[in-house]
This record gives structure tokens, sequence and C-alpha cells, in this order.
């Protein structure tokens, strides 16, 4: 019996589905959450109070340093991308589905998709750029059915 897993993802949320293919309802697997709360003491660099230190930083020049958020914040999407990502190489190299659908939003595609390998890339349905990640119960398996193109 073929197995659909459906990924469906936001930089801040990711949430994998099984759809019942006599039914098409859904069955959550699993829940992921873009750890916002280790940013706060990575960005702020360790050691120095605050978002900058005043010339005693790791630069150790006078004047005020500011450590850039950006790098941080994007290396962890990076991390979220790739744990997206590994989920669901090791469920198709498992055999746990034979077919998956990404439904997340177009920047968050275009960091998992790469991720992919081969096996998991060639099991991909469907990729589609849309955010249902605050829907839920029947509203979500409509929205879901919708972005198929599935009679509702």
């Amino acid at each position: 019996m073929e197995k659909t897993w459906i990924l469906i993802a936001n930089s801040e949320r990711a949430r994998c589905f099984e759809r019942q293919p006599s039914d098409h309802s859904l069955t959550e697997l699993t829940d992921f959450v873009f750890p916002h709360a280790s940013l706060g003491g990575q960005a702020g660099g360790g050691d120095l109070t605050g978002a900058a230190g005043k010339g005693h930083g790791r630069t150790g020049h006078a004047g005020t340093q500011f450590e850039p958020k950006t790098q941080v914040d994007d290396k962890a999407r990076t991390n979220f991308a790739r744990q997206l990502a590994d989920y669901l190489n090791d469920a198709v190299a498992g055999k746990r589905c034979s077919s998956i659908v990404l439904i997340a939003s177009s920047k968050v595609l275009g960091e998992i998709k790469p991720l992919l390998n081969l096996a998991a890339s060639n099991a991909l349905a469907h990729s589609i750029a849309s955010d249902l990640t605050q829907f839920a119960g029947p509203e979500l398996r409509k929205h879901v059915d919708r972005a198929l193109e599935l009679p509702g």
C-alpha cells in the first residue's frame, strides 16, 4: 500500500501527516517548531552584555561592537530545514512512506528541496508554495485537498 506523507511548513513550524488513500484523512505524525528560544543566548555572543560590548569584545578595539544576528538566524533556519529534510530522507530510506508532498511557504520550499537526497527527491510527488500551518482538523484537510486539486 502506498503511503503518502505531507509536510506542511513555514519558517516557524512544520507538521508531518500521513494521508490515508481511502478517504484522504490526515494523521499527524510529528510536529517541529523553530527553536526561537535558543537564538537569544547565541545572538548576544555569550560573553558580552546585551547586543553590544564596549571595546572589550572579541575584536579588542575601542567603540561599540554589535554582533550580527542575521548570521545566527540564517544558520538556525538552515539547521531547521536540514532537520525537516533529514526526517523525510530517513522516512523514504526506511520505507515508511513511498511518496512525499511538500506544502510550504516558498522560502521554506527553497530551503528544504535542495537538502532532499536522491531517493526523497524521486518520492516527491508535489511541492506547493502555500502556508497552511494555521489550519487544523477538517479545515486543514479541505485546504490540502484544494492544494492537491482533489474533490472535497
